[in-house]
């Protein structure tokens, strides 16, 4: 019996040692098993933080946007870029549709030409902080000294009296498409102040600080009212001023056949109480100081265009033609 006893006891202990031992091993394992997928969320977690989050995204996004568009400061100081989206147009886009709010680079090759519109499509503003120009021995000109052979058919040049009218003319580096380009009267672009600013500006061998603002009547139509062009040669401020017009219907209707005054208007260098025979110094004209005046220097020190024969100045100038008139 006592023996029963004895063997009944030892088996009951080892039976508890077991049950012991699977019970620890139970704990052990399962602390394992825990610490594992602890281990492993702390990495899922890890990996989940170093994944871009959408603002992160708006981040990277921004931060490339500005990076790969072209900082520009405004010629003058006095325009806000902030609100006009960088669009590329190619040069020869013969498309007459622009883009409201935009900028665009219309600048043949490296120059810096900028374009602006406005919430209704309309081309309001270019400048330029140097214009340089067209060399025909580098750049690709077609014979009729074009860099293409046509220009943006914006609304308004199907009319017969008005031009596809560069704001800069390939002559000065500017391209042909939508962004450069107004309808303007015939005879303003070709013989009239337009024609006379690009002579002026060619002759000077370029210019810095070219801004043109545009004005409309209204918001409907893409033809001009008037233009109004700020520039420097050698230094000087020109301010050109004029409306959309035919000059010479406007001079017919003032009985006026010939602007024959060459006395210097209003600018920043000549003032408004001085006259011509106050300023008879060729010295402040002929600013290579080489004897001879060129339309440019003229233009430049604030005389206004055609020099006449009777004017002081006409002695010192090249009329070509013979016909009494220096810049006509």
């Amino acid at each position: 019996m006592k023996k029963l006893t004895y063997l009944f006891m030892a088996f009951l202990l080892v039976f508890l040692a077991a049950c012991s031992s699977n019970e620890t091993t139970s704990k052990e394992e399962k602390m394992k098993i825990n610490n594992t997928q602890e281990v492993s969320k702390k990495k899922a977690a890890t990996v989940e933080s170093k994944k871009d989050t959408p603002e992160d995204e708006v981040e990277k996004s921004n931060s490339v946007s500005a990076t790969s568009t072209p900082a520009i400061t405004s010629v003058n100081g006095d325009f806000d870029y902030s609100k006009y989206t960088l669009i590329a147009v190619d040069g020869g886009d013969m498309s007459g549709y622009r883009k409201p709010n935009v900028r665009v680079d219309i600048g043949f090759g490296d120059r810096e030409y900028w374009a602006f519109t406005n919430e209704y499509g309309q081309l309001i503003r270019v400048e330029a902080k140097n214009v340089t120009l067209q060399n025909p021995k580098t750049e690709h000109v077609l014979s009729s000294g074009r860099y293409y052979p046509d220009e943006a058919k914006v609304p308004g040049t199907e009319s017969p009296d008005l031009d596809q009218g560069h704001v800069i003319a390939d002559s000065l580096g500017g391209v042909s498409n939508a962004y450069n380009i107004t309808p303007q009267d015939s005879t303003l672009n070709r013989h009239g102040d337009q024609a006379y600013m690009e002579k002026v500006i060619r002759d000077a061998g370029g210019c810095t600080d070219f801004v043109a603002v545009i004005s409309y009547p209204n918001s409907q139509t893409q033809t001009p009212n008037h233009y109004k062009f700020t520039y420097k040669i050698q230094g000087r401020s020109i301010t050109d001023e004029f409306d959309n017009v035919n000059p010479d219907e406007v001079n017919k209707n003032l009985g006026i056949t010939t602007d024959t005054s060459s006395a210097p208007p209003k600018t920043d260098n000549v003032a408004a109480n001085e006259t011509v025979s106050s300023n008879e110094d060729v010295s402040k004209v002929d600013t290579n100081h080489n004897g001879s005046v060129t339309i440019a220097e003229a233009k430049a020190a604030g005389f206004k265009m055609p020099i006449t024969r009777d004017s002081w100045l006409y002695k010192y100038m090249d009329d070509r033609d013979g016909d009494g008139l220096v810049g006509e």
